[in-house]
């Protein structure tokens, strides 16, 4: 039986969350509920996550039953054992983005200079955009994504997510992944295969 880890991108990111055939969060939701319990599977998202989620989707009617079907709890972070390389990895690679952002922000410290004042805030804006790229896309970069990780990590879980830096240092670990798209088909063959051998 699979344990699936959920992160809020799956009820969130509208590329994942129409594929439950809904152009909304509340009937994705539903949909996902209905397919969790039919599907012999096991389900968790961490309580950051949740209480993330909870944030940006009203789940009204639907929670008791979200919570009987996805178990919110967060890994035992005092226990668990991870490599201590992948520490190593991830301050390499935050000392490597920091260096890059300081690179975009002296550029456009240059540019700036060169420009009249009403339109320093356009290059302003435009190093916002490129430094939020350079230091945070493909990279865990909050706690919940932490949470995620190490839930799925003690679990022997496979992630469920559309977050590219949870994805990315999900497959360093050696952490099971699948395309969040293909989530909705993947519990529609749990159902076909679990109706097959009753």
């Amino acid at each position: 039986m699979e344990n699936f880890i959920l992160d809020t991108s799956v009820f969130t990111n509208p590329d994942v969350y129409q594929t439950f055939g809904e152009t909304d969060q509340l009937g994705a939701v539903e949909n996902f509920i209905h397919l969790a319990i039919h599907s012999g599977a096991n389900f968790y998202m961490p309580t950051s996550v949740y209480d993330e989620m909870l944030k940006m989707v009203n789940l009204r009617h639907l929670a008791p039953e979200f919570e009987m079907v996805v178990r919110i709890r967060s890994p035992r972070k005092y226990s668990i054992m991870i490599p201590s390389e992948i520490l190593y990895e991830l301050i390499e690679e935050i000392r490597h983005r920091i260096n890059k952002g300081l690179r975009i922000a002296e550029e456009h410290t240059k540019e700036a200079g060169k420009l009249a004042e009403e339109d320093v805030g356009k290059v302003v804006n435009k190093l916002r955009e490129k430094y939020r790229e350079a230091l945070r896309q493909g990279i865990i970069d909050s706690r919940e994504d932490v949470d995620v990780l190490l839930l799925a990590y003690e679990l022997d879980g496979v992630i469920v997510t559309a977050d590219e830096g949870l994805r990315k240092w999900a497959d360093k670990v050696g952490i099971k992944l699948i395309d969040p798209r293909n989530f909705k088909g993947i519990l529609e063959s749990l159902i076909k295969h679990k109706a097959a051998a009753e």
